[in-house]
């Protein structure tokens, strides 16, 4: 899997890992699964992408940030396994959260955001479970949020 050729085919570039905002760890490997924190969305410029999602208009700007966690999940996925995705065996399920309010029912259209980038890196091994709820509020203010649960190979 080149995933770095395919990010540069879809003209992506996968940021740094970020640093954990409070007291937790961004990945937990355990029995042959990789738990990754939730991660929040930061433009190429590292700005946060912050407001909570309320008409239609806002679907294009919530799968935009859904793609931006995405692709931190990524970066840290690389970092947790020592800067290679080689053991990368399937990404199982991706839990989402949009910042929405009272009558904004497209949060599983936001969250496409980042299923639909899972597959374009992992192809068949990146279709996985989700799920897609909509909240009151996240950290920092952002839009989305985005965590994952990814199989891996042996060492």
């Amino acid at each position: 899997m080149d995933i770095d050729a395919k990010l540069a085919e879809l003209g992506l570039t996968l940021p740094q890992a970020a640093a954990p905002v409070a007291a937790y760890v961004p990945a937990v490997e355990a029995g042959g699964l990789l738990h990754v924190s939730g991660q929040i969305p930061f433009t190429e410029a590292g700005e946060l992408i912050k407001g909570r999602l309320d008409g239609p208009d806002d679907v294009a700007k919530g799968q935009e940030a859904a793609q931006r966690c995405a692709l931190m999940l990524v970066a840290q996925i690389k970092a947790a396994l020592g800067g290679s995705l080689d053991r990368v065996e399937r990404i199982v399920k991706l839990g989402g959260f949009v910042a929405s309010g009272p009558d904004f029912f497209d949060q599983p259209k936001v969250v496409n955001g980042a299923s639909e980038l899972m597959v374009a890196l992992f192809g068949d091994a990146g279709k996985h479970a989700r799920s897609a709820v909509g909240v009151s509020a996240l950290p920092l203010g952002v839009s989305v949020e985005v965590d994952a649960i990814v199989a891996l190979r042996d060492a």
